[in-house]
């Protein structure tokens, strides 16, 4: 399995491709990371340094790539945070190169645009982008319920309403493709106190799965579960069992982070969590 992914990079924790590669790599994807950023830790600090790169720079890579004649044999590009629209013209022509030399690849987008409580946190012109020109584009879709709430338009605070928000949004994605949808940090009316939820969406088919809230706020975790969501989506072929797999390796990511107190995920002291999760969990029809 070979998947391009386009995001950002830094040299200290785990974030964006410092976030989804490894996991990816450990379950035995060859991965083509192309770093929009490279910056010494994520911006959840409140200082940094280092240079955000320009879309031309990541067109030319890709067209490195694709000089390789190396595009017919990759099944997916991932893509996750946009410094600005410029970027995301260029990942949607690298998706658009890559669907041309291989028909059967898919382009899984995780509409970064913001958080509940947080808000939006993108730079402006990065959500209109995200639902006019990402979305129609995307096969696979990764929003929180922030984000779904924010590219549909619509309040979700039951299950009815993100089953609703999720099929509004497939309706708009890419035809001919799987439009698989996972929403992640799901808190409605249904979800006990002290779980959180995601929800799969695929094929007229609702599949949700409830793991305990964990007492900790970490940067990453989001760029981690849209590239297991891919590849387990990927091997199976079944949103139902890219959902189980998923939520299984990242809720053992996410505690072992926790019973360390650690700033930054453990994505390379918990790795086992990627390949066999200490702890499974079952999705369920919804």
């Amino acid at each position: 399995m070979n998947i391009l992914s386009i995001q950002s990079w830094v040299a200290y924790g785990h974030v964006g491709n410092a976030s989804a590669v490894f996991p990816l790599q450990r379950l035995g994807a060859e991965v083509w990371a192309v770093n929009t950023v490279q910056f010494s830790n994520h911006t959840g600090y409140g200082s940094w340094r280092g240079q955000v790169f320009g879309a031309d720079l990541v067109r030319d890579l890709v067209q490195g790539i694709e000089d390789r004649g190396a595009l017919p044999g990759c099944d997916a590009v991932l893509s996750g945070y946009m410094g600005d629209a410029a970027i995301g013209e260029a990942i949607l022509d690298a998706a658009a190169r890559v669907k041309a030399a291989h028909p059967g690849a898919v382009y899984c987008c995780d509409p970064v645009i913001g958080d509940v409580g947080r808000g939006v946190f993108v730079r402006p012109g990065i959500p209109d982008f995200m639902r006019d020109r990402a979305l129609p584009a995307a096969d696979l879709l990764t929003p929180n319920q922030f984000e779904l709430e924010w590219l549909t338009g619509r309040k979700v605070t039951t299950l009815a309403e993100a089953k609703a928000a999720a099929a509004a949004l497939q309706a708009r994605m890419a035809p001919g493709g799987p439009r698989s949808i996972l929403v992640t940090s799901l808190q409605v009316a249904e979800t006990p106190e002290d779980q959180i939820e995601m929800l799969a969406a695929e094929g007229g088919a609702f599949h949700r799965i409830r793991t305990p809230m964990l007492p900790l706020s970490v940067n990453g975790a989001g760029d981690a579960i849209a590239a297991l969501y891919l590849f387990h989506r990927l091997r199976s072929g079944q949103a139902e069992a890219a959902l189980g797999a998923a939520a299984s390796s990242i809720y053992g990511l996410l505690r072992r982070t926790a019973e360390a107190a650690s700033r930054e995920i453990l994505t390379v002291a918990a790795q086992e969590e990627f390949v066999a999760p200490s702890r499974v969990f079952r999705p369920e029809p919804c």
